[in-house]
């Protein structure tokens, strides 16, 4: 498994709770340009349109190598591969519990490239701090048995 891209704010961002991996639906260009390493999750968010679930606001830009004529729109919403029956469940979560749907990374998986994303709740400000100073208190700990 070959990480492409990580979504770094999303642990900051919000607290995570299930995690699924999900098949993301590419054009031939698209799947190269990501394989190369073409591809940002910053502010990109999972939405439910109808029955299916989307990756939106992702950047793929078009494969350098591509015919000229082929074009697709970089921040289309691409359609992610799950079962009914998660669906049905993320949609549920997403709608009544406010929860949102965030994605962590894209890698690959033999030749398939998935979506790692995360049911999550939005910290609030002071949540935040709390996870900075946390952090800071560890990294502090780690310096001294070091020392």
């Amino acid at each position: 498994m070959k990480t492409l891209a990580v979504n770094k704010r999303a642990s900051f961002d919000y607290e995570l709770m299930d995690r699924y991996e999900a098949g993301l639906a590419l054009t031939g260009n698209e799947v190269k340009s990501v394989k190369t390493g073409h591809i940002s999750l910053k502010g990109s968010f999972v939405t439910v349109h109808g029955n299916e679930l989307h990756l939106t606001n992702s950047l793929i830009p078009r494969y350098e190598h591509a015919h000229k004529d082929t074009r697709h729109e970089d921040t289309r919403p691409r359609k992610l591969l799950l079962r009914k029956s998660e669906i049905r469940s993320l949609i549920g979560k997403s709608r009544v519990e406010g929860l949102t749907l965030v994605p962590i990374r894209v890698y690959t998986k033999n030749r398939l490239v998935k979506l790692e994303f995360a049911v999550g709740k939005g910290k609030k400000q002071f949540d935040k701090r709390e996870t900075i100073k946390r952090r800071e208190a560890s990294r502090d700990m780690r310096r001294a048995l070091r020392t």
